[in-house]
């Protein structure tokens, strides 16, 4: 099984991030933007900045851990910095 460590970012009351991890990322941002969790309700619309796939469910939540970080965050803002969507 193939998992994904991803980055959404909503533009609704400020910029906001949210990095998170799935099995089905397809199924995943649709949740996210019909309301069905409870972090992230109030920012829809999201939108996807990146993602990644992983051969393992530990090495996704290694990388996952490392984006939510300070570092990690600095790595997602460069991204964001040199994206067209902002």
């Amino acid at each position: 099984m193939v998992y994904y460590v991803y980055v959404i970012y909503s533009m609704e009351r400020g910029l906001r991030f949210y990095v998170g991890i799935t099995n089905n990322l397809e199924r995943r941002l649709l949740e996210h933007n019909t309301g069905k969790t409870k972090s992230t309700k109030g920012y829809k619309p999201w939108l996807l900045l990146f993602s990644e796939t992983y051969p393992s469910r530990m090495e996704a939540r290694l990388r996952e851990k490392y984006l939510k970080g300070g570092s990690g965050k600095e790595y997602i803002k460069k991204i964001w910095s040199g994206s067209s969507a902002g």
